[in-house]
């Protein structure tokens, strides 16, 4: 939320200018391409299984990276952001997108439009599902 606040306030001046009320609920929470709950759910789902799992496969490295450790991970939020980001905006955390949404309920935006509380939801049940199931497959394939 605070990092929500920073990025209203560093573009202000854009938000007072700008009349797309969609490019401005953009800025603070995902919205999907295509609105199909069942299919942007699944959409999370797997992308934050694939997160969750690479995270777990490299959260004990044998040879570490120095500075560098967060690179791979960094690799893989790329990756997934590239290959699964259209239909959802890959919250792929279910703490990425509640707080900035209410921020964006709460703040001043000129000409905003509501801030699709219906499909709040989605990104926080996918990245939900999609880590227990990689914790519950991580555990089953012999990870811990």
């Amino acid at each position: 939320m605070f990092g929500a606040g920073l990025v209203w306030r560093a573009y202000k001046k854009h938000f007072d200018a700008t009349d797309d009320a969609d490019a401005k609920l953009a800025v603070f929470c995902t919205t999907p391409n295509i609105r199909s709950y069942w299919y942007n759910v699944v959409t999370e789902i797997i992308g934050t299984y694939v997160l969750a799992l690479a995270v777990l496969y490299m959260a004990a490295p044998e040879v570490g990276l120095g500075a560098l450790n967060a690179l791979p991970v960094a690799i893989v939020v790329l990756g997934i952001g590239l290959s699964l980001g259209g239909p959802t905006g890959y919250a792929i955390n279910p703490a990425r997108d509640p707080g900035p949404r209410l921020m964006h309920f709460f703040l001043p935006l000129p000409r905003k439009r509501d801030s699709d509380w219906k499909y709040s939801w989605v990104p926080i049940l996918g990245p939900m599902v999609g880590a227990s199931l990689a914790a519950v497959m991580f555990v089953l394939f012999g990870g811990v």
